[in-house]
């Protein structure tokens, strides 16, 4: 019986090419997607799933009130470790240090490499469950060791064996190689740890750490940890809650310190606190893409339910002689529920066709290097269910339409579909044009917010600007004698140093006390030392004062603030404002208009910048605009390398550093822009069968009107007004959802674009325009059939 269902579908989809290939094509489309969804799903909640341990290692964060927020971060004092064991020891298998992950480089004979990595406790290579290449899990006890990634040895060493040789670290200091371990994959926290240098050397070579008079007073060092088998990640947060309060001392305790564990399987994708409360984050883009492909794949199912449907008078005859014949019912619902599946098995592998050369367009856009799980068995379990329960969904309406037809009436030749048969088709073309046009409008919206934000002022020139970390001190050393080289070979207009890059806030501090400051006011602002040409290099805007000079000496105790400053603190005239700091007396030269360095969606915070006569962390240049830029970076590189040979010259173009804060949104938008591309796509295709099939159903009533002097306009009028209503109802629907989702998603940020009446009148008129053209080749050709042959058999 199988045999002859399977056999008849065939026959079916052979027959009606057309039909077919809009049901094939238009289902394996809404498959595709909804697989390309499901891969990238599947790699968002696998993330840091590498890790064996990974659902009980997690992060040790703080609470603390600053400027009167209550705001959560991830950096701790080097001592927190240390404490956390000491005192709850029994909860935690490891508690480990950490430093930044920070660009090194490593030397080996004439071999330089630049790559990033962290100083870390030796027991690392147990909680991230490395898998050790070469080499054992104890590399790190030795306090002048490395180990490195496979593909980091490869590039050192190429195929000789690492193992025990002897490497310049930073320039600095010679490290032996202990191990090699796999590289960590891209879908992990730690995937650009690609060294791992002894904590140990970390303490050696920054003795200040030792040196601090109060080691509870500086926050700089990550801070992770592995529970015990029995321990709660929840109770041990509440037990740990307060070992730094307990230290810190009575003037600290102001900013209310609270340590918590944040575990590693909320990192990714609920990684966004505010008021210290955990909100989400990645998740919202999950679940919004999600319920996205869910809709496209039911896109096609309607197309599939609206075609079978359309072709009933068709089939009826079929229906008739089977059940005439001693078929029931159950018999011809098994028989189209067996033609839809055959459908989205073909679909199904078309799909996986169109997923294999998507895919590599798919991961540039969603930053992503996710690959077909040919070999998992899991992958075609779930492509099985996939297929049956999308041919289930496709063929349920059809099916149980279909077999409910009376044999007597269609053999009769007196069936007819009746006037309310169109009824369910016409809600399922609403249906589709209401999800195409509401991820119009949204893919509108996201675009106009990441529009509004990138022509938000940023208070400063970032077109030609250049940063270069600071590695190593060569450059600071000489930075006068590289400054001036430069500045005569008009490769540059001018060049500074920054504890902080200008897309950054890399260090904050309290301790600032002013005129009228409320004594409880726990106070952290980020604050960056610069040297005297930061604001010609960055291109500063002044609102009031000067900027530093050599021409004041006094300026080595001087604050540039930022407007946001000014407003936090409620000054009406600035500039010779007294600031003291860490009880040392500073003075407000000027003030600057707020520079956008963190989140271009957010308000700016309150900033100060001060001289500074250590160097900085960063190397800031301002490109010569007279020249080309590849002009000028090859005698940056030139007079780098005379000054700094050890190192690789390095650099990244500030603009396009400013430019990352918008990709997710940018991904985001990117991403359902396709998506909603080809939900139209999915949409019209129904469309143009639906239109064939009423053209066809209306051959005689088209001839009829042509003879009676119906012009070709007329006709076309009468054939797409139908589908023109659908969709304005669709509009009428979609417009007040769609409002409503993207007013509550623009709520996440504080800066942010409106929502204009002309974006829903341009996704009005584009589902008009698109329905028009869709319908009309149907239309115009049945108008321009000729009468005769429509009109042979009456």
């Amino acid at each position: 019986m199988l045999r002859n269902y399977l056999t008849v579908s065939f026959r079916n989809l052979l027959k009606h090419k057309v039909y077919s290939f809009l049901n094939i094509g238009g289902l394996s489309v809404g498959m595709a997607v909804a697989m390309l969804i499901g891969l990238w799903m599947y790699d968002e909640f696998s993330y840091n799933r590498y890790h064996k341990n990974y659902d009980r290692i997690a992060r040790v964060m703080q609470h603390n009130i600053y400027n009167g927020n209550k705001e959560s971060q991830v950096s701790n004092p080097a001592k927190m470790a240390e404490e956390i064991l000491a005192n709850y020891g029994s909860d935690f298998k490891y508690v480990l240090q950490s430093s930044w992950t920070n660009t090194h480089i490593l030397k080996y004979g004439d071999k330089t490499l630049s790559t990033f990595g962290n100083y870390f406790e030796p027991a690392v290579t147990d909680m991230l469950s490395l898998r050790m290449l070469k080499g054992t899990r104890n590399g790190l006890q030795d306090p002048y060791s490395v180990l490195l990634s496979e593909s980091v040895a490869k590039a050192v060493f190429g195929n000789a064996d690492p193992m025990n040789k002897v490497i310049k670290l930073n320039n600095k200091y010679d490290v032996k190689v202990t191990g090699v371990y796999e590289d960590i994959p891209y879908n992990s926290e730690f995937r650009e740890l690609n060294i791992l240098l002894p904590w140990e050397l970390y303490l050696i070579h920054n003795d200040w750490i030792q040196k601090m008079n109060d080691p509870w007073d500086s926050n700089f060092t990550q801070t992770f940890a592995q529970l015990a088998e029995h321990a709660d990640v929840d109770q041990v947060s509440a037990k740990i809650k307060n070992v730094k309060y307990n230290k810190i001392n009575q003037e600290d305790k102001r900013y209310k310190p609270e340590v918590f564990l944040h575990p590693m399987n909320k990192w990714h994708l609920y990684s966004e606190f505010k008021n210290g409360v955990n909100v989400g984050g990645r998740i919202q883009f999950v679940r919004l893409f999600g319920i996205i492909g869910i809709f496209v794949l039911l896109l096609a199912c309607i197309n599939f339910m609206n075609l079978a449907t359309a072709r009933s008078e068709k089939r009826a005859k079929e229906v008739g002689i089977r059940k005439t014949l001693g078929s029931i019912r159950e018999q011809l619902i098994f028989q189209f529920f067996s033609e839809s599946v055959l459908v989205s098995v073909l679909a199904f592998f078309l799909a996986l066709f169109l997923v294999q050369f998507s895919l590599p367009f798919f991961n540039e856009v969603a930053d992503k290097k996710m690959t077909v799980l040919w070999l998992n068995p899991l992958f075609w379990l779930a492509s099985i269910s996939f297929i049956l329960l999308t041919g289930i969904i496709a063929g349920s309406y059809p099916a149980l339409y279909l077999s409910s037809f009376q044999p007597v009436k269609v053999l009769k030749g007196t069936f007819r579909a009746g006037r309310f048969a169109a009824i369910p088709r016409k809600a399922l073309v609403v249906l589709q044009f209401t999800v195409s046009v509401t991820l119009i409008i949204g893919t509108i919206v996201v675009f106009r917010q990441i529009q509004h934000a990138k022509n938000r002022p940023i208070g400063y020139d970032r077109n030609g600007l250049i940063q270069v970390d600071v590695i190593i001190p060569e450059i600071h050393n000489h930075f006068e004698v590289v400054r001036t080289e430069l500045k005569s070979q008009g490769a540059i207009v001018e060049m500074t140093e920054s504890t902080s890059p200008t897309t950054e806030v890399w260090n904050t501090n309290g301790g600032f006390n002013w005129e009228g400051k409320d004594p409880n006011l726990a106070i952290d602002f980020p604050n960056s030392g610069v040297t005297y040409e930061f604001g010609k290099t960055v291109g500063w805007q002044f609102k009031e004062g000067r900027d530093f000079s050599r021409d004041f000496a006094t300026d080595s105790a001087a604050f540039v603030i930022n407007e946001a400053m000014v407003k936090f603190i409620g000054l009406k005239n600035p500039v010779g404002t007294q600031i003291k700091w860490n009880n040392k007396p500073f003075t407000i030269i000027g003030v600057i208009k707020d520079m956008v360095v963190q989140s271009p969606y957010q308000p700016v915070r309150a900033s100060l910048f001060h001289l500074s006569n250590d160097g900085g962390n960063v190397i800031l240049a301002k490109l010569n605009p007279a020249k080309t830029a590849r002009e000028s970076l090859a005698k940056i590189e030139q007079v780098f390398k005379k000054y700094n040979p050890a190192s690789p010259f390095e650099y990244k173009f500030v603009d396009e550093q400013y430019a990352k804060k918008f990709g997710d949104e940018e991904r985001i938008g990117k991403l359902a822009g396709v998506f909603a591309g080809l939900a139209i796509l999915i949409s019209c295709l129904g469309l143009f069968g639906l239109a064939s099939f009423t053209a066809e159903q209306r051959i005689k009533e088209i001839g009829v009107r042509k003879v009676l002097g119906a012009s070709v306009m007329d006709l076309w009028l009468l054939l797409s007004k139908d589908f023109v209503r659908l969709v304005i109802v669709s509009l009428l629907v979609a417009i007040p959802i769609a409002y409503f989702l993207m007013y509550t998603w623009l709520q996440r940020y504080e800066y942010r674009s409106g929502i204009s009446w002309w974006i829903f009148a341009m996704a009005a008129i584009g589902a008009l325009l698109i329905t028009l053209l869709t319908v009309s080749y149907q239309a115009i050709k049945a108008a321009l059939a000729n009468p005769v042959k429509s009109l042979r058999n009456e």
